[in-house]
C-alpha cells in the first residue's frame, strides 16, 4: 500500500503540479501510471509559477505542508517519507 492510500483517510492529501508542456502527452502519463490524486499543470514547464516560486531545481521534487500552509520537509522518498507521515498521523489510540 502507498502513502496516499494507507493515509489519505486520515488527512494526507497529495496535489501533483506538473511542469510538463504539451496536455496530452501529461495526460497520458497521468492515465498510465494510474495516478488518482489531483493534477493540475499550467502547460509552462520550467516557467510555471509553481516551478520558480518553490525553487524546484529537479523532478520529482516533492513538499509536505503542514495544515497552516507550513512547508516542514522537501524531497522525502521512500521509507523516509513513511517515517515522517507516520510520525505526523501517529494517534494515542494507535
Amino acid at each position: 500500500m502507498n502513502a496516499y492510500q494507507h493515509y489519505r483517510d486520515r488527512g494526507f492529501a497529495i496535489l501533483s503540479v506538473s511542469i510538463d508542456t504539451d496536455k496530452n502527452k501529461w495526460k497520458e502519463a497521468i492515465e498510465k501510471d494510474g495516478i488518482t490524486w489531483t493534477q493540475v499543470s499550467d502547460l509552462q514547464g520550467h516557467k510555471g509559477d509553481v516551478h520558480l516560486k518553490y525553487g524546484i531545481t529537479s523532478i520529482p521534487a516533492n513538499f509536505l505542508i503542514d495544515p497552516e500552509g507550513v512547508v516542514i520537509a522537501k524531497d522525502l522518498k521512500g521509507e523516509f517519507l513513511n517515517r515522517e507521515l507516520e510520525k505526523l498521523f501517529l494517534t494515542p489510540q494507535q
